[in-house]
């Protein structure tokens, strides 16, 4: 910030401030603000969600990698992935990721959550969460022993199928997977069609369920594209931001608290510039240190995923209906009359959760499963017929960072998630792409004849042409957590305890994905959106204690 920069008094008197209207954030919000006393005050970096493809649900393809709706983050050159940078998406818009995520609905298995309760993190067992899962839910099956009705997390079944899935359904079943119709009972093991979190064919963001129907409280201000550089203290206790909008810099008081769910990109990257986090590294920026915490922006985890790409003949795939003009007329009218077809496609449709090699105690891989391909997330769709097969490592033990790159807001930070740097992470990530070719060798598949593209027949199924294999096809499933992991204060790692308070400070809670200390075994929308809850129901508790 320039000595002569204007900071001018942002008007209003807030209680609370929440950072990031995205996938945490928008629930934070609606939570804090259900007291009409208390003044909620919501900043968001991204605009509204006023675009259409934020809403046709196959809009991911044409929201990834735009800088209207992406941060257009990328990772450094990785040398787990043989040099390469990846895309590293993240949401611009009230609500966040969840406006351009795959809409998986995915809570993970019971037993990444009694982990975390074994860490010593009271409350969060399976058994502490799975209310809140059940509470957060509007359900298409309805109040059962896994799922309620009435919640504002809209779930439904995917609204087509394709032959092709069915196959490879049954090719799951050849090889001794069991089929599922639900995901989420705590158990995952199974292959089945991924219930989404859309309603009627349209997606059900964040934004959509917990914060539209609710801006219309007098108590709650949402500012939109607004640059929150830094959170401000008064020895350690925080008492508001300092926001950039246009050219002019404003700052804004909390009373009680500031809480960052600005995810784990976001909120790493806030801690750093408000001098909480690793005292070296602040200190190269010329950062003031208010608490040296060495767990800021450590201990990042993300699912990395091999894409591999068979093509196939005989039947119909969506990379030959995108090329037609006949076919994709007809796509625009069948959503357009019925909310149906392909228009409203989550990324993958189908899963398969199974053991990437026996030793494993519980299903440790998954599979997303599409009837189509590209070369990346942005690029058109292959013309020839295909299908991707990725598999993920569910519960990697590699772990990277997110470091300022600068003291200047504006500059991206530095993601490094080093992947597949461990021996076991290669291990893994090897063995994965041998139960993607025995899936793909089933007779119940034979009748399309599949044709390795990706990773391709050169490479071969020894351990090492397969781990260089990974690196060289291996891209992100876009799930960063624990860059401000949950922990007990004897931690030196752990940056909030048990109630998402960050352990040094006061008047100031991480809410958000990042508090993760370990990565749940799926899809992480789901879980982000359940801490979110269960932390802004405990910050109301803590201000009424």
């Amino acid at each position: 910030m320039s000595q002569t920069q204007v900071v001018h008094r942002f008007e209003g008197e807030f209680d609370s401030i929440v950072v990031g209207a995205g996938s945490a954030g928008c629930v934070v919000a609606n939570r804090l603000s259900t007291d009409p006393a208390h003044r909620v005050l919501l900043l968001e970096g991204g605009g509204r969600d006023n675009w259409i493809w934020f809403h046709i649900p196959v809009g991911y393809l044409f929201a990834i990698g735009n800088p209207r709706s992406d941060w257009m983050f990328e990772t450094v050159k990785e040398p787990g992935l043989n040099g390469r940078s990846l895309k590293y998406p993240r949401g611009k818009a009230i609500g966040g990721s969840s406006a351009i995520n795959a809409m998986i609905s995915m809570r993970g298995q019971a037993q990444d959550y009694d982990h975390w309760r074994q860490l010593g993190l009271t409350g969060w067992g399976w058994d502490d969460v799975l209310p809140v899962f059940k509470r957060l839910d509007d359900h298409f099956l309805g109040d059962t022993a896994f799922h309620g009705k009435g919640g504002e997390w809209r779930v439904e079944e995917a609204r087509l199928r394709w032959d092709v899935l069915d196959a490879v359904v049954k090719a799951a079943v050849e090889m001794g997977i069991r089929p599922t119709s639900d995901f989420n009972t705590g158990d995952n093991d199974g292959v089945g069609y991924f219930h989404v979190n859309q309603k009627r064919g349209v997606r059900w963001s964040s934004a959509r369920g917990f914060l539209k129907p609710v801006l219309s409280r007098p108590n709650l201000q949402l500012e939109t594209e607004v640059l929150v550089e830094k959170v401000l203290f008064e020895g350690r206790r925080a008492v508001g931001v300092l926001f950039r909008r246009g050219g002019e810099l404003y700052e804004a008081r909390a009373r009680q608290e500031v809480i960052l769910s600005a995810g784990s990109i976001g909120s790493a990257q806030i801690l750093q510039l408000s001098g909480v986090g690793p005292s070296e590294a602040l200190g190269q920026h010329g950062i003031d240190v208010v608490l040296d915490k060495p767990g800021v922006g450590s201990n990042l985890q993300d699912h990395l995923q091999q894409r591999a790409i068979y093509k196939v003949s005989g039947v119909k795939t969506l990379n030959e209906t995108y090329h037609s003009l006949m076919g994709r007329a007809a796509m625009g009218l069948e959503y357009a009359l019925f909310q149906r077809g392909p228009l409203t496609m989550a990324p993958s449709q189908l899963g398969i959760f199974t053991k990437s090699s026996p030793e494993h105690e519980r299903a440790n891989i998954q599979f997303h499963v599409q009837p189509l391909s590209l070369d990346k997330f942005g690029d058109p769709l292959h013309r020839f017929p295909a299908i991707t097969v990725s598999a993920c490592n569910l519960r990697p033990t590699s772990r990277g960072s997110v470091r300022l790159r600068s003291s200047n807001p504006s500059d991206k930070p530095l993601i490094a998630p080093n992947y597949l740097s461990t021996d076991e992470d290669r291990q893994v990530a090897a063995d994965a792409i041998r139960v993607t070719r025995r899936l793909m060798e089933q007779s119940s598949l034979a009748p399309y004849r599949p044709d390795e593209y990706l990773p391709g027949p050169k490479v071969g199924n020894d351990a090492a042409d397969l781990a260089r294999a990974a690196g060289d096809i291996g891209t992100t499933i876009f799930h960063p957590i624990g860059t401000a992991k949950m922990g007990l204060e004897s931690d030196p790692m752990a940056v909030v305890d048990e109630r998402l308070r960050v352990i040094g400070l006061q008047g100031l809670r991480v809410i958000d994905a990042s508090v993760m200390p370990t990565i749940t075994s799926g899809n992480t929308n789901t879980p982000t959106i359940m801490i979110a809850d269960k932390g802004a129901r405990m910050a109301v508790e803590d201000r009424r204690a």
